[in-house]
């Protein structure tokens, strides 16, 4: 993994836009979640700025005259970080960096590259991380190369680098992106080859909101003893388990990594063996935080990732989770009349998991097949295969073959007709 500069606290200054269409309200939303982004990074929030423009200025975001004024507060305050909850140019970042070599100047995407780097704990997760922070860092080294020369530490800094890396210039960062992207390929066909010996069971993954409680609800349900802590990204890596929901129907539960508004794409990119669990589930639970304000602009956002993963045909069921948040009990009737087919739970108090439990069932049910086979005595080992992953309803043993009836979800059965045909 490359390695990084901690340096804690750097006091920071937010910088949010007000776009046509856009109230105030909304922006202070946004303002507030990237507080916290950058608080997780380790910075401390000492000011928020919001401007409203009509367009993007190309060279500064806000406007010269704008950004000016921003960076001699910022120097007034002793402020050390400036980050824009939007995603800048290159070109953007290098005319602030010319205005003070002394204040960096950082977008959402770097950080939230920056927490992502900070919490990635295996050898996957800190490949996947590392590739997509080098192809954000690439254009902005090229573009900027004496700014990157003043070894500047802390957050957002390059590649964490310090001042062991400070040398490392655009050959370096192209030969590293091509070695991790071959380790991708090799970690994606470790996953394929894992995948394949599941291929039976039916398979369910919890996506969500960064914060919105899945790894709490995979550990309520499973009793795994899996990471949990109150902030933004804790979980990186998918975390997969089986789980008996009752005698007959038993599920793969997968935990996977938060989305977040404006999540970089290159993120995702890189992630793509890791949330390779969520193209290939049978039904997907859509955790969300139903004591949020912002519970439709969370859906929204998760649509849009799961589209861009291609994801976006695979059933869903959407849990609402922290009910214990909320003491209205005509609140939650209203919020549950707004998601028909919902589930409403407490994943904290293990409230109503027996539901989510049952939901799940009906929906494995909706899913399955059932066939009749007949094969005879001598292909003993095709026998064993088809009994596989399945529900096993009926075995009649005849002079010369044997019949069943079997009952499984509709990929398994579909495999073996393939491999009876």
């Amino acid at each position: 993994m490359i390695e990084r500069k901690e340096i804690a606290n750097e006091k920071t200054i937010l910088i949010g836009t007000i776009k046509p269409g856009e109230t105030d309200e909304l922006i202070e939303e946004h303002l507030s979640e990237l507080e916290l982004l950058a608080e997780t990074a380790g910075a401390e929030v000492i000011g928020k700025i919001t401007q409203r423009i009509s367009k993007i200025n190309s060279a500064t975001f806000i406007g010269k005259g704008k950004a000016n004024q921003i960076i001699n507060q910022a120097t007034e305050l002793n402020a050390k970080l400036i980050i824009f909850d939007d995603e800048l140019s290159p070109a953007q970042i290098k005319n602030y960096h010319n205005l003070s070599d002394k204040i960096k100047v950082l977008d959402r995407s770097g950080l939230i590259l920056d927490i992502f780097r900070k919490h990635a704990r295996t050898k996957e997760a800190t490949t996947q991380v590392d590739l997509a922070y080098l192809e954000y860092l690439l254009p902005r080294l090229t573009r900027q190369w004496t700014h990157l020369e003043r070894q500047m530490g802390g957050i957002g800094t390059r590649a964490g680098m310090g001042e062991t890396q400070i040398e490392v210039d655009r050959r370096l960062i192209r030969t590293r992106i091509t070695r991790l992207k071959k380790d991708l390929i090799r970690i994606d066909k470790e996953r394929h080859t894992q995948s394949m010996r599941r291929d039976s069971e039916y398979r369910v993954s919890l996506v969500g909101y960064t914060n919105a409680g899945k790894s709490t609800l995979f550990k309520a349900l499973t009793g795994t003893d899996v990471y949990i802590q109150d902030q933004l990204f804790a979980t990186l890596d998918t975390t997969v388990r089986k789980l008996s929901l009752d005698s007959s129907h038993t599920i793969l539960l997968s935990d996977t990594v938060g989305f977040i508004r404006k999540l970089p794409h290159n993120l995702v990119a890189s992630f793509k063996s890791t949330l390779k669990e969520v193209l290939e589930a049978d039904l997907i639970l859509m955790v969300l935080d139903i004591s949020s304000p912002q519970i439709s602009e969370h859906i929204s956002t998760i649509f849009d990732v799961l589209k861009e993963m291609n994801a976006n045909e695979i059933p869903i069921v959407k849990v609402l989770n922290k009910v214990d948040l909320i003491s209205d009990g005509k609140l939650i009737q209203k919020l549950q009349r707004s998601f028909p087919g919902s589930v409403t739970i407490s994943a904290q108090n293990h409230l109503k998991l027996s539901d989510l439990k049952q939901k799940i069932i009906n929906m494995m049910e909706s899913n399955y097949e059932t066939v009749d086979l007949k094969l005879t005595y001598d292909d003993g080992k095709t026998i064993a295969q088809v009994q596989e992953g399945v529900e096993v309803l009926k075995r009649d043993y005849e002079e010369k073959i044997v019949r069943l009836k079997i009952r499984g979800s509709k990929t398994r059965i579909s495999q073996i007709m393939a491999s009876l045909s």
